[in-house]
């Protein structure tokens, strides 16, 4: 399937432009997202989850240039490392010098970055035509949803729904950090 001529897919863009939050399906989980820069949408998911403020949020996108202005001032090895993994089931913790709003990090100094190889995932964020907040689309607490009804039991009408699309991952991302190189899940 072509996401990136899908019209459902092209309204959730639009939606997002305008302040939505959507659920999507991304490599294991759905996934809810916003318009990072959009304070009142970034809000709205960490109120409709029940989310610690101070946790912090993950950034997906469709390639490593849409996190160039996060990224230019990395070491060539540092850089060279996300490169290897992305696109891909890979989530790095990076330095984000507070060039992002600080509700996107919370209490850390470091930004959770990811670029998807989900095929729509990748077209959402390409249509949007950059990064996306994703967090996983559930209350604090609760096991994350696998399925679009799932979702709408969770968040009711507050969230746009995406179109459905297999999952091609069994298990949520593994996240490492950049500087230290260790793995945190």
């Amino acid at each position: 399937m072509n996401w990136l001529r899908h019209p459902r897919l092209r309204q959730c863009a639009q939606a997002l432009a305008q302040g939505a939050v959507l659920a999507y399906p991304t490599e294991a989980v759905w996934g809810l997202g916003c318009d990072p820069f959009n304070q009142l949408a970034v809000n709205q998911i960490i109120a409709i989850k029940k989310r610690d403020a101070d946790k912090g949020l993950i950034l997906v996108a469709a390639d490593i240039s849409q996190f160039d202005f996060l990224l230019h001032d990395l070491s060539r090895e540092q850089y060279a490392k996300l490169q290897a993994s992305w696109p891909g089931h890979t989530t790095w913790l990076v330095p984000h010098q507070r060039r992002i709003p600080a509700q996107l990090s919370g209490k850390f100094s470091t930004i959770a970055l990811r670029v998807s190889a989900h095929p729509l995932v990748n077209a959402l964020c390409q249509l949007y035509g950059g990064p996306i907040v994703s967090t996983s689309a559930n209350p604090q607490g609760k096991p994350p949803a696998r399925s679009a009804l799932k979702v709408r039991c969770y968040f009711k009408n507050d969230i746009v729904i995406a179109p459905s699309a297999p999952a091609t991952e069994a298990a949520p991302s593994k996240i490492f950090d950049l500087v230290s190189g260790k793995q945190l899940r």
